[in-house]
């Protein structure tokens, strides 16, 4: 647990989103659970994440994650790991959501792409299609 990497998930917190400032401490190493300063509030450790509030163990709900991210049917999973139908399923939606969360933030950003000229916009899709045919 290293408080330097976390940062207050409470909307109200004068110091939400800062790492490294100093104002998150250790409450329960047992727990999992950091302390901020600024705002006097707890949090978990995987607040915000897919694993928040899930009583299997992390690793167990990764892998289940990861097979069904390659393709496992979630019937087979249900067999081989004996977990409820429905477990799976809800273990997907989070892991869903997380990575749609996270793609938003990082990958969807508004970027500003510099000059550019119409010219070379079309030159390119002309080279991109010409290698293609109508059926």
């Amino acid at each position: 647990m290293d408080p330097t990497t976390v940062f207050c998930p409470n909307l109200a917190c004068s110091a939400r989103g800062q790492t490294g400032q100093g104002n998150i401490g250790i409450h329960s190493r047992k727990d999992k659970r950091f302390l901020c300063t600024a705002c006097h509030k707890t949090f978990s450790a995987t607040k915000g994440t897919a694993l928040y509030r899930l009583r299997s163990a992390a690793e167990t709900v990764t892998l289940v994650v990861t097979l069904l991210a390659h393709g496992c049917p979630p019937h087979a999973i249900v067999v081989a790991f004996g977990f409820d139908e429905r477990t799976v399923r809800r273990w997907r939606a989070r892991g869903g959501g997380q990575g749609q969360a996270v793609q938003e933030h990082l990958v969807e950003q508004p970027r500003d792409l510099g000059q550019g000229q119409a010219d070379e916009i079309r030159a390119r899709n002309r080279a991109a299609l010409s290698g293609w045919r109508w059926p």
